[in-house]
């Protein structure tokens, strides 16, 4: 079939939708990258659903109704002269790929070459990525992935070769710009059999007002492979982001992630890893900050399906004003998943009375040979420690920025990688005044 057959096809299934897809202007001139099977598939499911309500369990402390509410617009605008200093991370050498309002941008792309790893965008069809296309993503109930396949523009491929230790890093950018616009982004990450790499995803707003990003990754590691992810998340206050990264993770590797939210308006992130082989090691931190009336909810589950594994999850919180912050934690054991040492820690600090945190860690154990604990933590500054530091000569405003920055400071130890710890320490100090 000619493009211009394509093209009508795929002007037919979206005139033909009837669900409340309706809410997205789509320019006639926007291509999407996801097959058009999974377009189909992803269109008969997105029928059957209906946005969550604070009803289900999963959705129980966040709204969605403005996104619901918002009409947005998808359609490839010039950004070409758009200015990436303030989102480009000092120092951290190798590749980035660009993305704005959901749209790959060759200009503000760089590639530099390294032996044993493959980067593009999904637009130009790396043949390679598409058996792993929706092979690990939920549907059952999951809106925003169905959502996600039928109207993603464009996404990054990232494929790391058996055997390769990739030095440099890859930064990739999700930018939106401009007014009541939707970016819905499809990622493919590879590291085969004993590769080791490192990738830093970024997520950031200019000149945006009530944007919604929709970003579903999907991350397979290898055996005896070491991926590490570096996530950071800075909108803005009337932004919207759904981000998603769907993991499996093979035997004797070692998978982390570490997600850094600062600002954004409503943001969730749902983090699900299947641990698929015997001898792996995951690691799950974050640290959120929140002030005004931002909302940040982070589910993570990790499914431990087989035995002789290790899983470590640390995130912290610290709200002000009238932020509100969710975190749900699971983490399953399976039957036959035993010799498993499973950690989860999730500790927040309210630095005002109207401040709202919804804590809710869970394990669910069907081995009996395991060790595996899990805790939440929930209180305000130590007064005594304030007044201690305020003795000694340091204002109130930087005693309890040097206490806020030292609870935090455990999550942001996590980031091995010196240049985005140093980016994440820069943010920190301009748009809170916190030396850490």
């Amino acid at each position: 079939m000619d493009q211009s057959g394509i093209r009508a096809i795929r002007k037919e299934m979206i005139e033909d939708l009837k669900f409340e897809i309706e809410n997205l202007n789509i320019a006639s001139d926007v291509n999407f990258v996801l097959p058009l099977a999974n377009r189909n598939r992803a269109a008969e499911i997105l029928q059957t659903l209906d946005y969550p309500t604070t009803r289900m369990e999963a959705w129980k402390y966040t709204r969605v109704a403005k996104i619901k509410n918002t009409t947005f617009s998808v359609s490839k605008r010039d950004n070409e002269n758009l200015d990436l200093t303030p989102f480009l991370i000092p120092n951290l050498q190798g590749s980035r790929i660009v993305f704005v309002n959901g749209f790959y941008n060759e200009k503000l792309s760089v590639f530099e070459a390294e032996s044993g790893i493959s980067i593009s965008p999904m637009s130009e069809n790396p043949t390679w990525a598409s058996s792993y296309i929706d092979s690990i993503l939920p549907f059952d109930g999951e809106i925003f992935n169905a959502m996600n396949s039928y109207t993603a523009t464009d996404g990054v491929a990232i494929q790391i070769a058996k055997k390769s230790n990739i030095q440099q890093s890859v930064q990739v950018i999700f930018i939106n710009s401009g007014e009541y616009t939707y970016a819905s982004n499809r990622n493919i990450i590879v590291c085969e059999d004993f590769a080791s790499a490192h990738i830093s995803l970024g997520f950031f707003s200019e000149n945006a007002v009530n944007s919604f990003q929709n970003v579903v990754s999907e991350i397979f590691v290898g055996a005896n492979a070491n991926l590490t992810i570096d996530k950071i998340q800075l909108e803005n206050e009337t932004s919207f982001t759904i981000a998603t990264e769907q993991v499996k993770q093979e035997k004797d590797a070692t998978f982390t992630i570490n997600t850094i939210t600062l600002d954004g308006g409503l943001v969730r992130n749902n983090l699900s890893i299947a641990v698929d082989g015997q001898n792996s090691e995951t690691n799950l931190s974050g640290a959120y900050v929140l002030k005004g009336k931002q909302h940040v909810d982070n589910h993570t589950v990790v499914d431990h399906k087989v035995a002789h594994c290790l899983s470590n999850e640390l995130y912290k919180g610290v709200m002000d004003e009238n932020s509100t912050a969710v975190f749900n934690g699971k983490v399953f054991v399976r039957k036959d998943a035993q010799k498993i040492n499973a950690f989860q820690s999730n500790g927040n600090v309210l630095l005002s009375d109207n401040a709202t945190i919804n804590s809710k860690p869970e394990l669910e154990i069907y081995a009996d040979d395991v060790k595996c604990s899990h805790g939440s933590t929930t209180g305000q500054l130590d007064e005594e420690a304030v007044f201690y530091l305020r003795a000694r000569g340091i204002s109130e405003k930087s005693a309890r920025a040097l206490m806020v920055a030292a609870f935090i400071g455990e999550v942001l130890e996590k980031i091995e990688n010196e240049a985005v710890r140093d980016f994440v320490d820069q943010k920190l100090l301009e748009k809170f005044g916190w030396e850490m």
